[in-house]
């Protein structure tokens, strides 16, 4: 069996999105701190990892949300690592109202091991195996699932630009990954805005789009400076749910850096149960959705 580590956090308040729930790229900034926790609990600290000249980053993220967690909610965090090979290993995470066995969230992340001086991936040493599976490494590790392609983009792609700046950056000296959440919501209210139904027009309709599932491809990173393009377009329209696709692209070399499929829930704010996306919104955003 793997070693388990679990950490609570209390949401605060500055931490919320607008509806009031615990904002998307909070849920991987928790997840992260348990990461480093569970880490250090097995003997391999951010000092260690220092001494070594190696860290961990993150390559992909795949995060379910399985219900909103609101202000003053505890949040239990329970992690292990799913497997490991030559330089890669991923890590499980299970989320839950601290207290009970309701559950919040979901989640996987897969992470390379790298030299810090050159970036580049390096074998992860045999005794992490002994470390995080202290019982011995199990006979088969489970199946990876691959992320999804992105069908290509219709005549009515949405574009933003922005700028990576002094906040987004973190101590491995480039954009933290749980900021790209950040850029790819903000591309999100652009574009929403952009085919006629503002934020404001969705909530006098009673109606909000709820993210269900964020599968995030961490490719190349941004650092501080670079000019960033995002760009977004929809598939996979169903009943009261349809896939948004971001990528985001460095300006000067038009290197791709992220890809992020994003399934979202067309929700009752009443009720906060699915509804029907409404007709107009669909015959609106039609330039915007890929065959």
């Amino acid at each position: 069996m793997p070693l388990t580590h679990t950490r609570n956090f209390r949401v605060r308040y500055y931490e919320c999105d607008a509806f009031g729930h615990l904002n998307n790229a909070n849920y991987l900034r928790y997840m992260q701190e348990t990461a480093f926790d569970a880490s250090a609990a097995a003997g391999y600290g951010l000092d260690r990892y220092a001494q070594m000249g190696c860290h961990w980053l993150i390559r992909e993220t795949d995060i379910e949300f399985l219900r909103p967690v609101w202000y003053g909610e505890t949040v239990e965090i329970k992690t292990w690592v799913m497997d490991f090979f030559r330089v890669r290993s991923r890590r499980a995470y299970e989320s839950y109202l601290a207290g009970t066995d309701a559950p919040v969230a979901k989640a996987l992340t897969d992470w390379v091991f790298v030299d810090t001086k050159t970036n580049l991936p390096v074998t992860i040493p045999q005794t992490f195996a002994q470390a995080f599976y202290p019982e011995g490494l199990p006979s088969k590790f489970p199946s990876r699932e691959a992320t999804p392609e992105s069908p290509g983009p219709p005549a009515g792609v949405f574009r933003m630009q922005r700028q990576v700046t002094w906040q987004d950056i973190d101590n491995a000296h480039h954009v933290n990954n749980a900021n790209y959440l950040n850029y790819v919501e903000e591309c999100g209210m652009q574009v929403i805005a952009a085919y006629g139904w503002p934020i404001q027009r969705m909530l006098a309709e009673g109606v909000a789009i709820l993210i269900r599932r964020h599968q995030i491809q961490y490719l190349r990173p941004a650092v501080l400076d670079d000019e960033l393009v995002i760009s977004t377009w929809v598939s996979d329209v169903r009943r009261s749910t349809a896939v948004r696709h971001y990528t985001i692209h460095r300006v000067r070399d038009n290197a791709l850096l992220t890809r992020v499929h994003s399934l979202g829930v067309w929700v009752d704010l009443a009720s906060q149960r699915p509804v029907r996306i409404p007709e107009q919104m669909l015959a609106d955003f039609a330039p915007n959705i890929a065959d």
